[in-house]
């Protein structure tokens, strides 16, 4: 087996600096070496080559005609192997389609405006996003991300807490001036309390009373399919609504919701978790530059 020579292109990027630089000494600066140094590996690069690359005189290096030669063609393969290089480097940058699916309320109010930001930071990704409060199957989906809330079910995905959203018992003005305004829990039950269609993790309303968890379970009136669709019944006068508190803010500023009961609710929040496809082998950049800008950007309270 021949023998492996090391760093031989190092050897060449010396060479090819001495032939610019016209000398041992400025190359040797460039490259942080002793003007000894450098005539020393010139020296080991013409005895491996068995030709002289140089004709030295007191005041000048002079390129021999084989030293021609061997300067042009290094130039070709320290170009070659700068381009190589800079081909994995761009490989491996984040390109690529990412399919993503996010909650309702994360997907509009907090990932959305995002998209242009991320766009701009990662100009080689196509984002494709779906907006849904039903919870898909990432492997039947063909999904990279998945934003969602509250306890994950037992799988073999892999999630990346984005952190908890506060939650809110509210209703419109119109709502209470009709049927009254609810002061106990116990009180929720003569009341409208929309609910969904479709099967959650958590379908109850946690409420704390007396140092007591309660919970009241909502629907039977009005069941919806997402949460938009429940803020926009809410905001109808269709009933008494539990929504992130940070969906509702701003109706809440300007008086077209109302939030109820907040001195029994209890403290923390939901958690907001981004779930992908684990398994053997490295993360793809594009998914993992999605998760690290979600967990940089995305502000839950």
């Amino acid at each position: 087996m021949a023998r492996l020579e090391t760093n031989r292109s190092g050897e060449m990027e010396v060479f090819v600096r001495v032939v610019e630089r016209g000398g041992f000494s400025a190359a040797a600066r460039d490259f942080n070496m002793t003007p000894s140094a450098v005539s020393k590996l010139v020296g080991r690069l013409e005895d491996r080559l068995g030709t002289r690359l140089f004709n030295r005189s007191t005041r000048k290096l002079h390129l021999t005609s084989e030293g021609q030669r061997f300067y042009e063609r290094a130039l070709d393969i320290i170009a070659d192997i700068n381009e190589a290089e800079q081909e994995v480097a761009t490989a491996m940058a984040p390109r690529g389609r990412l399919c993503v699916t996010a909650n309702v309320p994360v997907g509009l109010h907090r990932l959305l405006p995002l998209v242009p930001l991320f766009r701009e930071r990662y100009p080689d990704i196509t984002l494709d996003v779906t907006v849904s409060d039903k919870v898909m199957d990432l492997y039947e989906e063909r999904a990279d991300v998945a934003i969602r809330s509250g306890p994950l079910q037992s799988s073999g995905l892999i999630a990346r807490k984005l952190g908890q959203c506060r939650m809110a018992i509210a209703a419109s003005p119109s709502y209470l001036e009709k049927h009254g305004r609810p002061t106990t829990v116990d009180a929720l039950q003569s009341h409208t309390l929309i609910g969904y269609n479709f099967q959650r993790v958590l379908p109850d309303w946690p409420f704390r009373v007396n140092g007591q968890d309660v919970s009241v379970t909502p629907g039977g009136v009005f069941d919806v399919a997402d949460a938009e669709s429940a803020r926009q019944l809410a905001l109808a006068g269709g009933g008494i609504v539990r929504l992130a508190r940070f969906h509702i803010n701003a109706e809440v500023a300007d008086g077209r919701l109302e939030v109820l009961l907040d001195e029994f609710y209890p403290g923390g929040g939901v958690d907001i978790n981004a779930v992908y496809i684990g398994g053997r082998g490295h993360l793809p950049a594009r998914v993992r530059a999605f998760l690290d800008f979600c967990a940089e950007n995305i502000r839950l309270n």
